[in-house]
């Protein structure tokens, strides 16, 4: 779990005027809203938080990170470290009825995590994560590819929870991703399908704890297409992704959908309020350092100090 090259500049900021910003674009801008936090309504949320716990994040940081995270309910975390100093830095700038849970660290040094506001959402009794019994590897199979499934890179973390009167089951993955070759998408196609694949037996079995599932994170894919193998894969046995009301990608530095929010649609499109979107945070942080730096700077800051992913929200009924 590298991290990314830390700017080799210095830029002062004061975190009220930033969030101020952040909550000024949120509220104003078009296609940025998010819904306000309601007691009918359950905001999940899902950020890739770059290489957290590695980078030298400072105070100042984390409480921008936790400005953002706490306009929802539930965030699943991807990229925290084993070192957990990223995740008690968010957590220490969060309200103190804000919690968290996560996982032993498995591929590339990385945990899963949940952090929650405990006054709406309940944490159940289902935890774990999804693995793929070795007499089942056989079925994780997809036209076109040879090569065995043999487990996921980084499992994904699973956790189980009640807000009001829905009780539902969160699937977090990062998806392996490699090098950008076509050993690397069939490996990524097959974690795809297998996370796909988990959700439509679960969402199934009569002796599921829960049928509700929204399977969330980081699927590194491209392009939100069925003409994308990654997405076709992970989408083939009825996972599905609403449409974006903000029409933005989760990637800061390119056109790519990395982050997903997916469920079954017999199962838990009548919680669903249609209402999903990205939030671009690097359109309202840091206007003065955008101004006075390249672009290329620019970003380099943000992935190094906030993230090089944007968070998705979706919004359901309780």
């Amino acid at each position: 779990m590298p991290a990314f090259p830390k700017p080799q500049f210095t830029y002062a900021y004061d975190v009220a005027t930033q969030a101020r910003a952040l909550r000024t674009y949120r509220d104003t801008a078009p296609g940025r809203a998010i819904p306000p936090k309601s007691s009918t309504r359950l905001l999940v949320a899902t950020w890739n938080v770059a290489n957290l716990g590695v980078q030298q994040r400072r105070p100042q940081d984390y409480q921008v990170l936790a400005e953002i995270i706490s306009w929802f309910d539930v965030v699943a975390l991807q990229e925290v470290n084993d070192k957990l100093d990223g995740l008690r830095g968010i957590l220490h700038e969060l309200p103190q009825t804000w919690a968290a849970m996560f996982s032993d660290p498995d591929g590339n040094d990385e945990r899963g995590a949940f952090l929650y506001d405990s006054k709406k959402v309940v944490p159940l009794e289902l935890i774990g994560e999804l693995g793929v019994p070795v007499a089942d590897q056989p079925f994780i199979k997809l036209p076109g590819i040879t090569r065995a499934f043999q487990g996921f890179d980084r499992s994904p973390y699973i956790g189980s929870f009640r807000a009001g009167s829905f009780e539902f089951v969160l699937v977090s993955a990062h998806l392996y991703y490699g090098k950008d070759d076509k050993a690397a998408r069939e490996r990524r196609s097959l974690e795809a399908y297998a996370v796909g694949r988990w959700a439509d037996l679960r969402t199934k079995a009569k002796a599921a704890y829960l049928n509700d599932v929204i399977a969330l994170g980081d699927f590194n894919i491209p392009k939100a297409d069925q003409s994308d193998a990654v997405f076709a894969a992970l989408t083939r046995r009825g996972l599905r992704r609403p449409d974006h009301s903000t029409k933005i990608w989760s990637a800061i530095a390119s056109d790519s959908d990395y982050d997903q929010i997916l469920f079954v649609p017999s199962k838990t499109a009548s919680e669903f309020t249609g209402k999903i979107g990205v939030f671009d945070f690097d359109g309202a942080v840091f206007p003065d350092l955008f101004q006075t730096k390249t672009k290329t700077q620019f970003l380099a800051y943000l992935r190094y100090y906030v993230s090089d992913h944007r968070p998705l929200w979706a919004q359901f009924k309780i």
